[in-house]
């Protein structure tokens, strides 16, 4: 099974981002921005976030079934607006 990765349109790479920070804020994960909010220092002396891994981009502490209903609810919302503007035409 070969996996290609390549996006058909890598300029849209930082919309992505921003939609996937503002789907993880609304459901209450701490990454990115929001993990600042969190005891970093004390999560990490308790080994639930590896200290080397902090930055804006780790996802590690997330378990799967949450970083996958961000994935989801990614897809839902980009089909939602494909569809708005298909209809608006």
């Amino acid at each position: 099974m070969v996996k290609n990765n390549k996006k058909v349109v890598p300029e849209c790479q930082k919309a992505l981002d921003i939609l996937k920070y503002e789907i993880a804020a609304e459901m209450g994960l701490p990454v990115g921005q929001n993990m600042i909010q969190t005891n970093v220092e004390f999560s990490t002396e308790l080994g639930a976030i590896p200290g080397t891994l902090i930055n804006e981009d780790y996802w590690g502490h997330i378990a799967s079934r949450d970083a996958g209903a961000v994935g989801g609810a990614i897809t839902s919302r980009l089909i939602k607006r494909a569809e708005e503007m298909l209809f608006s035409l």
